[in-house]
């Protein structure tokens, strides 16, 4: 009798479970349900699911260095807003292995995130660090073996607040930002690369580079979605 009372008390509880996900689904809007599909056929997360990566922003990198060949190894390179890690495992790939071979001096990956990054070989995480901060800079110069880097890539952007300009003028400031750290620690014919939502202030960001760097384009790759509004700049040849 009580394994009979123990079954229907399971029963209930998984019947419990099972109204509660279907109302949570009931819940969710149209807006989320395309959101899902689009994300479980979209074939870049699929790719980074085949190829290990940890999301599919890794492409973004891939294809940008493919045609702009900004990563080699040997390189230092400081990887911001970092989580989850997929452009710091990009990195890790172009600068520290050669014709298949893991080189442990070859390149230097750091990366840096307000959120923890799960340790990845051949990279340096600063979890839980706000690379705005003038103290996490001082400690990331610290951190290169020569205290200057050859590339300066950022993929970060801040909580999306639904007031598009607001948005748009809080990354420009993180942009700014990256430029003061650039100015510290990036070396002459180095590169910069760095998310921007197009706006009224993207021109202030584009002519502030090119009195620091003798190439500067925008960029958008195809793993890019076609209706996000980031884009990227790439700043080559450092002054």
């Amino acid at each position: 009798r009580n394994q009979i009372v123990l079954q229907d008390a399971k029963s209930l509880v998984q019947l419990r479970r099972l109204h509660v996900a279907c109302v949570l689904d009931k819940a969710k809007t149209s807006a989320e349900h395309r959101w899902i599909a689009r994300h479980l056929s979209d074939p870049y997360v699929k790719a980074a699911r085949q190829n290990n990566y940890r999301c599919r922003s890794a492409f973004k990198l891939l294809e940008i260095d493919e045609k702009y060949k900004i990563l080699h190894p040997g390189h230092c390179v400081i990887d911001c807003g970092a989580a989850p890690g997929a452009w710091s495992q990009v990195a890790v790939e172009k600068v520290r292995f050669s014709d298949g071979d893991f080189q442990a001096s070859a390149g230097f990956v750091i990366g840096v995130d307000l959120l923890h990054i799960s340790p990845l070989e051949g990279a340096v995480f600063l979890s839980n660090s706000d690379i705005t901060d003038p103290v996490v800079q001082d400690k990331i110069i610290n951190l290169l073996p020569s205290g200057q880097a050859d590339v300066i890539l950022s993929d970060m952007a801040p909580n999306a607040s639904g007031i598009r300009k607001l948005d748009h003028q809080r990354l420009v400031n993180m942009c700014l930002s990256l430029l003061d750290l650039s100015d510290k620690v990036l070396r002459p014919g180095g590169t910069f690369l760095c998310k921007l939502w197009d706006g009224s202030e993207s021109n202030l960001i584009r002519d502030r580079l090119r009195q620091r760097f003798s190439d500067v384009r925008n960029v958008k790759p195809k793993a890019s979605r076609t209706e996000s509004a980031e884009t990227f700049i790439l700043a080559k040849l450092h002054k």
